[in-house]
């Protein structure tokens, strides 16, 4: 395999000892960087390791440091911190099982492709793929990957596994301080017929391939013009899309169906809301008449 392993070690069920490899399975997009310029003579900016009243220094006179006190550090080189015994660096213990939609999505960090180690790696590694895909279980257990211990998730994917870090309860914020202060009433019926129909006309199996970055391309559309402008600011005016901002249940009403429209094609009437509200009971006349049906009169 031509991509180095970003981890290697063996997973535990129990006794059973399964040699692994860890790859990332997520790359860095096509991103448009920037470097910092000094304007008046357009070289490049860069920075020094500088130490208050002495200086640059080199790189071989800094050492890790811990502060255990305003102004007081304990020093620890490299290899000590690396001699730090944790079973964890070569050994992910499963000790738990669970429902893969118990983790909360807040909780996922990033992705790793798990492969066997070797040939006679590969039976245990398969028998545990199964028997997870089987339950339907996630498996979790503790990482130690480059200086830090993780919490992980394991699942399978097609003929492998994926690995998944996952962040501490510490590090999520809690959702009610951001949530509480949103209203819990029921919406209106007819609001979420039109709702549910437009989100079943737009109902699509998920590509990833049919989304891109447009800033990346925004960006360097403005590099190119920028280029040709010899140095003249550019801003585009973007005065004509501001969001506008509903002010009632009639302006909502209005702007879903013209989404309805704008969606494309005939619209389908959720099963749903045609089962609990048939045509002979709203007559057409209770709407404007200058406004589109709703999708389900239309059926």
């Amino acid at each position: 395999m031509a991509a180095r392993a970003y981890w290697q070690g063996q997973i535990r069920l129990a006794l059973v000892s399964i040699p692994v490899e860890i790859y990332s399975a997520t790359k860095s997009g096509a991103a448009v960087s920037f470097k910092q310029i000094h304007e008046p003579t357009g070289k490049p900016i860069h920075y020094e390791k500088v130490v208050t009243g002495v200086g640059p220094v080199d790189t071989d006179e800094i050492m890790k440091g811990f502060e255990y006190e305003k102004g007081e550090f304990v020093l620890l080189e490299q290899d000590e911190i690396d001699a730090v015994k944790l079973e964890s660096k070569k050994t992910l213990e499963l000790t738990q099982f669970v429902d893969a939609d118990e983790i909360d999505v807040l909780y996922y960090e990033k992705p790793y492709f798990v492969v066997p180690a070797d040939d006679l790696a590969e039976e245990a590694f398969i028998v545990l793929r199964e028997a997870l895909r089987s339950t339907r279980k996630v498996g979790l257990g503790q990482l130690a990957m480059r200086g830090r211990e993780y919490i992980v998730s394991l699942k399978p994917c097609g003929r492998g596994m994926v690995l998944e870090t996952l962040r501490y309860a510490d590090e999520v914020h809690k959702a009610q301080g951001y949530f509480r202060d949103i209203a819990d009433d029921k919406p209106d019926a007819d609001l979420m017929d039109l709702a549910e129909a437009l989100i079943a006309k737009k109902t699509a199996k998920f590509d990833p391939a049919g989304f891109h970055d447009r800033y990346v391309d925004a960006l360097k559309e403005l590099v190119e013009h920028k280029k040709q402008a010899k140095g003249r600011k550019i801003i585009e005016d973007d005065s004509d899309e501001k969001p506008g901002k509903a002010s009632n249940v009639v302006d909502l009403m209005a702007a879903l169906k013209k989404s309805m429209g704008q969606a494309g094609g005939a619209a389908k009437t959720p099963a749903k809301a045609a089962a609990k509200k048939p045509a002979a009971e709203k007559p057409a006349a209770e709407k404007p008449a200058t406004k589109r049906a709703p999708a389900k009169k239309r059926a």
